[in-house]
């Protein structure tokens, strides 16, 4: 039986968090996409153009933070005519993980656990290995 196709949005303002995410997660992961950017703003487009099974922030970055873009791409799903599929599952990472805003998002919809930094990649794969075989099979075209 072939994978399953999975496409992943990875926001972190830390470039060498970012790549190394993007690289084992493509790896080590069977049937993954990745698509990575310090941007949170960029990542709202993406988000928007794209159809993502993933989504995997980093919660405290300048301008914008994981929190805030999740809840946008959410507006934007909830008010879609013709509706977005699902909204995509949320996974953050933080520096500050005893931060009572990090407990606040988390106890948000769709919000599928806090990672907090410095992680072991093991506990990174697992994670999103456990996430993305939680989730429905995919229904209508590949993106």
């Amino acid at each position: 039986m072939d994978p399953i196709e999975r496409h992943i949005l990875i926001v972190d303002d830390d470039t060498g968090v970012l790549r190394l995410l993007r690289e084992s997660l493509a790896s080590l992961v069977d049937g993954c996409h990745i698509d990575a950017t310090p941007s949170p703003e960029y990542a709202f487009e993406l988000a928007l153009k794209r159809h993502y099974d993933l989504f995997v922030f980093d919660l405290v970055m300048p301008g914008m933070d994981g929190a805030l873009l999740y809840r946008l791409i959410r507006t934007v799903y909830e008010s879609a005519d013709p509706p977005i599929p699902p909204l995509p599952p949320l996974i953050l990472l933080t520096g500050h993980g005893d931060h009572p805003r990090a407990q606040e998002v988390l106890a948000e919809p769709g919000v599928r656990g806090l990672l907090a930094k410095p992680f072991t990649l093991d506990r990174v794969l697992t994670k999103v290995a456990r996430t993305l075989l939680s989730l429905p099979p995919r229904v209508g075209p590949k993106s």
